[in-house]
């Protein structure tokens, strides 16, 4: 391996899977490992890299085993009432005030943090830098999965829902960021094949107004 050798980490998304990865994460920092030269996460995936970047262990296993099992946020009565079925609202208000990104080690740390979200108008995927300024947001809009969570999320002007719509396992993106050695962290074991949904032209009558977040 060279000198200007790029090493990325790649982190796909999979909400409750993606405990998984924040096993992972954790033991790199039991470890100390960390040869990265920058990250790419996408929904669930960039929670778990910017709980890895704060130096937090144990946060988001967490976050994934107790908050986000709870009633107040995932609840298919109150989406049946109107609401939404993930309330990444009640989520996000909840972290803040019980388990806070530690802002000050994230904002000390070098590595350059790629989080992907979808552009709802173009369907087209989105890498914005997470800096301590953005971080919440962009990450809440990477994590907006649509339908699920019935509003997308406005950042820099454009209307933003889950990564995973366009890009879930962003591996091309890192490669033409200069990477040629990358090591990715998946939700579901090698050769996976997403299946079709069975009931398409319910999706398709939910995202009626997004019709090319749809397609993809």
């Amino acid at each position: 391996m060279t000198l200007e050798t790029q090493h990325a980490l790649v982190v796909e998304g999979g909400a409750m899977r993606g405990i998984f990865a924040a096993g992972v994460l954790d033991g790199f920092l039991d470890h100390s490992y960390n040869p990265f030269d920058f990250c790419i996460g996408v929904s669930a995936g960039a929670t778990n890299i910017a709980s890895w970047l704060s130096n937090q262990r144990g946060r988001t296993y967490t976050i994934i085993s107790d908050y986000s099992c709870r009633p107040e946020f995932i609840n298919f009565g109150k989406f049946a009432r109107g609401g939404h079925w993930l309330d990444l609202d009640w989520l996000w208000d909840h972290i803040a005030l019980h388990y806070p990104y530690d802002m000050q080690a994230f904002s000390e740390q070098s590595i350059p943090f790629h989080i992907v979200t979808t552009d709802v108008t173009s369907g087209a995927p989105v890498y914005t830098l997470g800096t301590e300024s953005n971080l919440e947001s962009i990450l809440k809009a990477s994590c907006s999965l649509p339908v699920a969570y019935r509003t997308p999320i406005s950042f820099e002007g454009r209307k933003m829902i889950d990564g995973g719509v366009a890009d879930s396992i962003p591996v091309v993106e890192a490669y033409k960021k200069g990477a040629r050695v990358i090591t990715v962290i998946l939700s579901q074991k090698q050769g996976y094949m997403k299946r079709p949904p069975k009931a398409p032209w319910i999706l398709r009558r939910l995202m009626k107004n997004t019709p090319n977040s749809r397609r993809l």
